[in-house]
C-alpha cells in the first residue's frame, strides 16, 4: 500500500518542496528538496490507516487526518502544506477520488437543498459558536466576510471599514433615511454602518440568535436602535418594499435550487427605483461541488456558485444587472489574516473549546486561504436594480461617494471600526 501512495504521490507534487515520513518510518522527497521559493514542509502519517484513508478520498480525509492527529508536520505548517497540494496541476489523482468526486457532483442539489429548518440548523452550525471565538481572529467590528484592501498591507480593521464604505457607495444612498434591508446581517457591522454613517433605516434579519443578540446589543450601545433594527427572520418571510437591499456573505447558504426563489423575492421586496448589492464569494470557473471536509465540519448545506448559475435566474426575475465587481485575491489576505491572529490567541481558543478544534479550524482557514490563490475562488459583488435608470451613468459616482463617506467617519464621535470593542 506503501508503494502506492508513493507513486500517488510522486505523480500529484511536481512543484514545491515536500518530504513525507511514511507510517511504516521510511521517508520519500517530493518536488524539489532544494527549492528556493515557497514553503518547504515535511509531515509524517501516524498510522497506515491515516494513509489509506488518504489515498481513497483525499479530499475529505486529509483535512480528517489532520484534525485526528494521523498526519502531523514534523517542519512547515498546514498552510504551507496546502499551499504545495493545492498548487498542484492533478488534483483527482486517484480512480477513487475521481468516483468520489462525480458522486458528489451528482448528489449536489440535494446536498443544498435548504428549506427554512434546515437553513437555521446549517447556520447554527457555525454561527452560534461561543460569540468569544470569533472575537478572538475577526476585527473589531467583527466583519466575518471578505475585507477590501485598498493597499497591500493594509490592517485588517481598516481593510474591513473599506468593504463597508466601498458597499455603501454602491447602494447610492443619496438621501438620508432610506429604507435598507440587511439579508443575512451577522453581528450588526454593516447595518450599524449604513444607519450611523448614512443616516438609513435599516433591517437586519439573520437566522443566528448568537448574532442578532450581539447585534441588538451593539445597536442600544451606540444609541442606533431607531435606526438599525434586528430581527431573527428567514428572508423570505420579510415584508416590503425597501428602497435598498444589501447582502454580505449569506447567498452561500442559499443553495442553487433556491437561487429562482432567492431572486423572486429580492424584486418583490426592492422598491421602483431600488438599488441592491449582492456581495458573495464565487468561482471563477465552471459549476462544481462543496469541498466535502468543508460541508462536513465547517458549512454544511453551503455551496460558491459560478456566476453562470448566478446571472440567469437575476434575468429571469427581471432584475437588471447595473455593476459587476469581480475581488481576486482579497478573501486570500482576509484569510491569511484571520490565521495568524487565530494562532496567536490559540490558548485563549484552548480554553474555549480544545487541541482537535484548534487543528480544524486551523485547516479550514488555511486551505480557504489556499482555495482563493490557487483554485479559482474569488468575490464578486453585482449591483442589482429594478429600472437601469436607478444608478448613475458611469462608476465615478463609488469614488466621490467613498470621498464624502470616509470625511462622515472621521467626524464620528467613536471611529466605528473601534465598535464591539
Amino acid at each position: 500500500m506503501e508503494r502506492l501512495l508513493e507513486s500517488v504521490l510522486r505523480r500529484v507534487v511536481t512543484r514545491g518542496s515536500l518530504i513525507v515520513t511514511l507510517a511504516s518510518g521510511r521517508t520519500i522527497t517530493l518536488g524539489s528538496a532544494q527549492e528556493a521559493n515557497g514553503p518547504q514542509v515535511h509531515i509524517r502519517f501516524t498510522s497506515p490507516k491515516a494513509q489509506w484513508r488518504l489515498l481513497l478520498d483525499p479530499e475529505l480525509a486529509l483535512g480528517e487526518i489532520y484534525m485526528d492527529e494521523g498526519l502531523v508536520l514534523e517542519r512547515g505548517d498546514i498552510a504551507g502544506l496546502l499551499d504545495i497540494l493545492m498548487g498542484q496541476p492533478v488534483l483527482q489523482p486517484t480512480l477513487a477520488a475521481r468516483l468520489f468526486y462525480q458522486a458528489r457532483m451528482a448528489l449536489r442539489r440535494i446536498a443544498q437543498f435548504n428549506p427554512r429548518d434546515r437553513s437555521r440548523r446549517n447556520v447554527a452550525h457555525h454561527y452560534d459558536l461561543d460569540g468569544r471565538l470569533y472575537s478572538l481572529f475577526l476585527d473589531a467590528d467583527r466583519q466575518y466576510s471578505c475585507a477590501y484592501f485598498e493597499q497591500p498591507g493594509q490592517r485588517l480593521d481598516d481593510a474591513q471599514l473599506a468593504k463597508k464604505r466601498h458597499i455603501a457607495a454602491k447602494l447610492v444612498l443619496d438621501r438620508p433615511d432610506l429604507k435598507v434591508l440587511d439579508i443575512g446581517s451577522g453581528w450588526g457591522g454593516l447595518g450599524l454602518y449604513l444607519a450611523g454613517i448614512a443616516q438609513a433605516q435599516v433591517t437586519g434579519v439573520t437566522l443566528s440568535t448568537e448574532q442578532l443578540g450581539v447585534a441588538k446589543a451593539r445597536a442600544a450601545e451606540q444609541g442606533l436602535e431607531d435606526g438599525a433594527v434586528f430581527r431573527l427572520q428567514d428572508y423570505r418571510d420579510v415584508p416590503g418594499p425597501f428602497d435598498r437591499i444589501v447582502s454580505v456573505g449569506m447567498f452561500e447558504h442559499v443553495g442553487v435550487d433556491h437561487y429562482g426563489a432567492y431572486f423572486r423575492k429580492v424584486r418583490e421586496l426592492l422598491a421602483e427605483d431600488g438599488v441592491m448589492v449582492l456581495h458573495s464569494i464565487g468561482r471563477s470557473d465552471v459549476p462544481g461541488i462543496t469541498n466535502p471536509w468543508i460541508a462536513k465540519y465547517i458549512f454544511p448545506g453551503g455551496y460558491i456558485p459560478a456566476l453562470s448559475e448566478v446571472l440567469p435566474h437575476i434575468e429571469r426575475a427581471g432584475l437588471v444587472v447595473t455593476d459587476v465587481e469581480i475581488l481576486r485575491l482579497h478573501y486570500a489576505e482576509t484569510l491569511k489574516a484571520w490565521r495568524e491572529r487565530f494562532l496567536a490567541r490559540h490558548e485563549e481558543v484552548a480554553r474555549l473549546t480544545d487541541a482537535r478544534f484548534i487543528r480544524m479550524w486551523d485547516f479550514y482557514l488555511a486551505a480557504s486561504e489556499m482555495a482563493f490563490r490557487h483554485q479559482g475562488m474569488m468575490v464578486f459583488q453585482i449591483q442589482l436594480a429594478r429600472r437601469q435608470e436607478a444608478v448613475p451613468l458611469t462608476r465615478d459616482y463609488i469614488t466621490e461617494e467613498e470621498k464624502r463617506l470616509r470625511l462622515k467617519e472621521k467626524r464620528a464621535a467613536t471611529p466605528l471600526r473601534l465598535a464591539g470593542e
